[in-house]
């Protein structure tokens, strides 16, 4: 799905249409005479249908790399999550659309992480396991800056990933990311690349997340599939790729403690809590993007304050230049919400603000960010 960021591509592509092939089962009478046992009639049976099992033939050494083996035991905890959701055209008419994206199952009664862009929106969601079957899935909750969501289905006894430790991720070591490139007719998709890079501090709409970057393959319909260490276990949720002309191999994905912390929010709440200051900042960026010229050399413009917020209690307003966090510079609107998200519910916090070239100092208690009232 295309996301706000012209560098990246969010992964949401159109889901296609897997057809099941059920074969009966049939009858064979014999004849007068002696007859078989039941082990050698089951034989006969099977040198008739042409379904004579072969000697098991050991697999060499060589070929049972760690791939295959992540292969045979993350695969079938890989699913495909499709995404009926209603956009509007040209003329702002509704209209139905479908994408494709990846999910993984960490419990094995029915639930599964994927990412927010791969079921925002959604008016259905409909879940591929890897035997083939198709099951509907209820959306238990979602967060956009993380770009984390859980979806549940009403199923028991599913296979389940195990996840790593995304803190022990060395760079060198192999990746393997599973996941459904393209749509459904690629289901379970398998690729193995390295892990790149650890701590990639990306920018997505003036959020700053950090990401591990891998040059495994990543396609549209990746996103929420698995990224696996050479030991099976989950160590990332695939979530972009760098999309730029002449750019190859470079895709990230979001380190599994990460997702971990938001999973156990999200089972509890269904959204993650947390602190906000309650302004509307500017840098220099943000305000051309709005039509704004900013003269400022430090620091972040407040355009607006609620009164009611953390900011507005505190005694801030429009107009002050906020310049340092926790004796912390900060000279974007990124650098303000990566201090601010490093605190927690209730936290306290200084903000050295300039007000008409007086520079002052104020303590603001921070407070749970309101949720959207369709949460």
């Amino acid at each position: 799905m295309q996301g706000k960021s012209k560098k990246f591509a969010r992964f949401f592509c159109a889901a296609l249409t897997s057809t099941a092939l059920i074969f009966g089962g049939c009858g064979i009478t014999q004849g007068e005479g002696v007859k078989d046992s039941p082990a050698e009639e089951n034989s006969v049976v099977e040198k008739v249908l042409g379904n004579e099992k072969p000697a098991a033939v050991a697999v060499a050494s060589g070929r049972n790399t760690p791939a295959v083996q992540v292969a045979k035991t993350v695969g079938p905890a890989v699913v495909g999550i499709t995404n009926k959701a209603v956009a509007r055209d040209f003329f702002n008419r509704k209209i139905e659309t479908e994408g494709v994206g990846s999910g993984v199952i960490f419990r094995k009664d029915g639930y599964i992480v994927t990412n927010n862009h791969v079921i925002a929106g959604a008016k259905e969601l409909i879940v591929s396991l890897a035997d083939g079957n198709s099951i509907n899935g209820t959306l238990v909750g979602t967060d956009e800056m993380t770009d984390i969501a859980v979806v549940k289905v009403d199923a028991k006894d599913l296979p389940v990933a195990k996840f790593g430790n995304s803190d022990d991720v060395m760079v060198g070591e192999p990746a393997i990311a599973i996941g459904n490139p393209m749509g459904l007719e690629f289901q379970g998709s398998v690729t193995v690349g390295i892990i790149s890079a650890l701590n990639r501090t990306l920018e997505l709409s003036d959020r700053r997340i950090n990401l591990i970057q891998t040059d495994a393959a990543i396609s549209p319909g990746n996103s929420g599939g698995a990224l696996c260490n050479a030991e099976g276990e989950v160590i990332g949720i695939n979530s972009a790729k760098l999309a730029a002309n002449g750019v190859e191999g470079m895709a990230f994905a979001i380190p599994i403690n990460t997702v971990q912390s938001i999973i156990s929010e999200l089972m509890e709440k269904g959204y993650v809590a947390r602190p906000y200051l309650g302004v509307t900042i500017f840098d220099k960026p943000t305000a051309a993007r709005y039509g704004y010229q900013l003269n400022i050399d430090k620091g972040v413009y407040v355009f607006q304050v609620a009164l009611d917020a953390p900011a507005g209690r505190a005694g801030l307003q429009r107009g002050d230049i906020i310049l340092k966090i926790d004796d912390k510079e900060v000279n974007s609107v990124s650098e303000v919400r990566a201090e601010i998200a490093a605190h927690k519910v209730g936290d306290k916090i200084k903000v050295y603000y300039d007000r008409d070239d007086k520079k002052s100092t104020v303590e603001v208690t921070l407070q749970e960010m309101p949720q959207p009232s369709n949460q």
